[in-house]
């Protein structure tokens, strides 16, 4: 499976890149044609800190942002974030602000909670909702279920890669999209043409990683 893996740049900055690998693969939501490969964006310091570069031209100069939570392991992602929106450039409307960077925990029943103590870093805030991916929208919608709970507004939706353009009618920004994976594809598991072609699944993927079959 490796051996069929491609690298893609980003358009604004070349050396921030993503690897995809062409297949059958299944997340929790839907079975996809392609496995997005996110790992180093994730992990690596230099590379999570172009991809912050990034995503915050998208909203250094109009969006006032008090919180990033982050999903899926964006985490390191999100405190570069946080580090460039709050920056001093002349045109960054949340120059000097300490943002808060917070990841919400799932219980028994995969819903989003947060502890007493990340309260009031959502209450009333403004809240820039990070993710790795966007392919359906539904990890969108849970999380703003979740904000709505404890009062947060969202104010922006950003993501490493995205295959939709809008979630909850704000824009997502993200560094890659469909124009750079023309050939990605999304199916229900009940409509999807590979399963009904008999074509034997790669991976079952989903935020951490992907396990082959």
């Amino acid at each position: 499976m490796e051996s069929r893996r491609q690298e893609i740049g980003a358009k604004k900055d070349r050396r921030v890149t993503i690897g995809v690998i062409p297949g059958h693969f299944a997340t929790n939501h839907s079975h996809v044609d392609y496995y997005v490969d996110m790992t180093t964006i994730k992990t690596n310091h230099r590379a999570a800190k172009g991809a912050a570069q990034i995503l915050a031209g998208s909203y250094a100069g109009n969006t006032i942002i008090d919180t990033i939570i982050c999903l899926e392991g964006t985490q390191m992602l999100g405190a570069f974030l946080a580090e460039e929106l709050a920056s001093n450039g002349t045109a960054n409307i949340n120059r000097g602000k300490s943002i808060n960077v917070i990841t919400p925990e799932l219980n028994s029943n995969n819903q989003m909670l947060f502890r007493d103590n990340l309260h009031s870093m959502v209450y009333g805030k403004q809240i820039l909702l990070l993710i790795a991916s966007a392919s359906t929208g539904k990890s969108i919608n849970r999380a703003v279920e979740c904000l709505q709970y404890y009062n947060g507004h969202l104010a922006g939706i950003a993501s490493i890669f995205s295959a939709i353009s809008e979630g909850q009618g704000l824009p997502i920004h993200s560094i890659f999209t469909t124009d750079d994976l023309p050939t990605y594809h999304t199916y229900l598991s009940t409509e999807c043409p590979m399963c009904q072609n008999k074509q034997k699944l790669d991976a079952i993927v989903n935020s951490f990683g992907y396990s082959k079959i």
